[in-house]
């Protein structure tokens, strides 16, 4: 699984508008082959920083999406922020959830 994280600052009044934009994608990114899922967030307390994140299945479905219209629209959205845009792609060979909780708070005191 590849995790495809990006963030941005909205300009000084602009994050509802940029946020809107954004959210629109959301949408048309989960439907594309090999995308796991897709979130939308923006921070707290403040608005301005928005981040979007897509976990893929394989390489070659993300690299696909890369070079989609839909990624070219993501692209231009990423040029109106305000600071340099953060952009990670994270590959993950494993993955745990609460047995790792469980594990922990077990055998170590």
């Amino acid at each position: 699984m590849i995790i495809e994280i990006l963030g941005i600052t909205a300009a000084q009044g602009k994050a509802l508008e940029l946020g809107k934009a954004f959210a629109t994608l959301v949408g048309p990114i989960q439907v594309q082959p090999g995308c796991l899922s897709c979130r939308f967030f923006q921070s707290w307390p403040s608005q301005e920083v928005l981040q979007l994140e897509a976990r893929w299945d394989s390489e070659e479905n993300l690299v696909r999406h890369l070079k989609s219209d839909m990624y070219k629209r993501l692209l231009l959205l990423i040029e109106l922020s305000a600071t340099p845009p953060a952009l990670e792609f994270l590959t993950v060979t494993e993955f745990r959830g609460l047995d790792l909780v469980e594990e922990a708070r077990l055998n170590h005191p």
